[in-house]
């Protein structure tokens, strides 16, 4: 299975347009240890199958026409990706869909929840849908395996089994609260090869540390170091947890909480714009890569 990360920043991607952070700043400035990304996507294949996105960045357009894996073949109309798989209906990981309009078969699996949101409260969204075929929804369930195919029925050679995090809805969904589908993790597998994969993590529970070290990769929320980042760097806002995401720091943290995964290969993804982990010099970065993870960047792949 190959798995490539073609965005690994949080929402506004680094550095961010209107953002003056430190980190923001400096890489600007050409005095930052460290790299610029955009906005988090991955793609999964099983190997010689077609391409799944995993998630639709704003940045998809750009990260797939700078990738030639991902170019077309035959004219008129043609792409090696076959299908699109949703965690959320977070507007990070959903608007890229809208780049994916050009009549192009695709197969989209999310939860019902999400498609709720996407396809009866948005009208937007009907863009995918202005012709047969153009897009074909398929309904996901947590706890229940799903083995993902192209429009074509053809199998992928993946199959997937999502978690529910206990997440909130979008704010733009105009709805407060959440449910069971609202936001989801992914085992994902091929070849009896598997990860998990997590870019919004609003807990972690005791019981899913064992098979996620039974995993060969997890790639999850590192969106923010401390709880208070936000509200520190910009004098007011929410916290880590009250937006859904674990801080990697302090008690309860991702570091803290994962301490005991010694098997699985630990890959912080989704990093914000003001994390500290960002800068290579920080002692942050320093104590998040001995403690044995690794930070995600644009362009890594991973080969399970």
């Amino acid at each position: 299975m190959q798995v490539k990360i073609l965005g690994s920043a949080a929402g506004g991607g680094f550095p961010q347009w209107n953002c003056a952070c430190s980190n923001c700043a400096r890489l600007r400035a050409g005095n930052f240890h460290g790299h610029a990304r955009s906005q988090a996507q991955v793609a999964v294949r099983a190997t010689g199958r077609p391409w799944c996105l995993v998630n639709a960045s704003p940045d998809l357009r750009t990260q797939i026409l700078s990738d030639p894996q991902f170019q077309p073949e035959r004219a008129p109309r043609d792409s090696p990706i076959a299908a699109v798989v949703l965690t959320s209906a977070d507007v990070d990981q959903v608007i890229g869909l809208l780049h994916l309009r050009e009549f192009q078969p695709l197969r989209i699996s999310a939860t019902s929840a999400i498609q709720q949101i996407l396809r009866e409260e948005n009208s937007v969204f009907r863009a995918l849908e202005q012709t047969q075929r153009q897009a074909e929804w398929e309904t996901i369930r947590p706890g229940v395996r799903h083995d993902l195919k192209s429009p074509d029925g053809a199998s992928l050679g993946l199959t997937i089994e999502p978690v529910s995090l206990g997440g909130i809805l979008p704010g733009y969904a105009g709805k407060s609260g959440g449910s069971d589908d609202a936001v989801v993790g992914l085992f994902i597998e091929a070849n009896q090869r598997r990860f998990f994969f997590a870019p919004s993590l609003p807990r972690i529970e005791e019981r899913w540390l064992d098979e996620w070290d039974r995993c060969e990769a997890i790639l999850i929320d590192g969106t923010f170091w401390s709880d208070d980042e936000l509200v520190r760097t910009r004098g007011e806002g929410k916290t880590a947890r009250e937006m859904g995401h674990i801080p990697i720091s302090g008690a309860g943290g991702t570091l803290e909480a994962l301490a005991k995964l010694k098997r699985t290969r630990r890959i912080f993804y989704h990093i914000n714009n003001t994390n500290s982990i960002l800068d290579e010099d920080s002692a942050e970065h320093l104590h998040v890569t001995a403690a044995g993870w690794e930070i995600a960047r644009d362009g890594m792949e991973i080969q399970l």
